[in-house]
């Protein structure tokens, strides 16, 4: 089985429509990653080509290949992400531990698989076949789940683990959702970081979140909180991922509020300022 070598990737910001001119204005940024479904193979955004023009590593991120699900991967999603990996040169793609249909219907939003046998044995078998018909690697991303399903067999740093000593897919580990499932569960969110294969991520998200009714949701439209740059600082000291990435999705904040959380971003990692 394949080992991939993650490549060094720095502090980055994901790339939307509306920041566009704030990403590209960005004189340090080395990379950014772009929803996948969203690019237009005919008509790509001319200011995310120029990105990859300028030597910007653009990863493509998937939200549909749904490959928690019971059903295997459809082909033409994955030749999608393939073709978009092609299209941005990219090194790695990125996709979702998650389901998003079954029995034919699309849930449109991004579903926890159980912690069992059953589903660790899909998510691998369709974790290869996608590994398989890429041309580059894969990096998986767990997610935040606002509930869990019964009867688990596993904890979710076992459930990851094996996950990844079963394929030669790397990690993609969104440090939001790490304080946002250890916060709803009534976890220690260390517990997690201290117990995966940190050599095995690719780089990381960071976000921000809001409590509502005692239930803390990842939201990607509000500020990050410091206890999550204080978990980066945390992982950073046991392994500093290749890579660590802004994710804003929505009430887009002034520029001189995304520059402060880059540069705090940066900070709590110990790597150069993109700003």
């Amino acid at each position: 089985m394949r080992r991939m070598t993650p490549p060094e990737l720095g502090v980055g910001i994901g790339w939307r429509p509306e920041i566009a001119g704030f990403v590209a204005a960005l004189p340090g940024l080395r990379f950014t990653e772009v929803i996948a479904e969203s690019v237009d193979a005919d008509h790509p955004d001319p200011q995310l080509l120029a990105l990859r023009e300028r030597g910007v590593t653009v990863v493509p991120h998937g939200v549909r290949l749904s490959l928690g699900g019971a059903e295997p991967v459809r082909p033409e999603r994955v030749a999608l992400l393939a073709d978009r990996a092609q299209l941005l040169e990219a090194p790695l793609v990125s996709e979702h531990i998650a389901f998003v249909r079954a029995g034919g219907l699309e849930a449109g939003h991004l579903l926890p698989v159980p912690r069992n046998r059953a589903a660790l044995d899909v998510l691998a078998d369709n974790i290869r076949r996608t590994t398989d018909a890429l041309p580059v690697p894969l990096a998986v991303e767990p997610i935040a789940a606002l509930f869990d399903w019964p009867d688990a067999e596993y904890d979710e740093a076992g459930f990851l683990t094996e996950l990844l000593d079963r394929t030669d897919a790397l990690l993609l580990l969104d440090v939001a959702n790490v304080y946002a499932n250890a916060r709803n569960r009534g976890e220690d969110p260390l517990d997690l970081i201290e117990r995966l294969p940190l050599e095995r991520i690719a780089y990381c998200h960071v976000a921000g979140g809001d409590d509502r009714e005692g239930v803390y949701h990842d939201t990607h439209s509000h500020p990050v909180p410091p206890e999550v740059f204080g978990l980066v600082r945390e992982l950073c000291a046991r392994h500093r991922p290749p890579g660590l990435m802004i994710e804003r999705d929505g009430a887009y904040p002034s520029a001189a509020e995304l520059r402060g959380e880059l540069d705090a971003l940066a900070d709590a990692a110990g790597l150069p300022r993109v700003t």
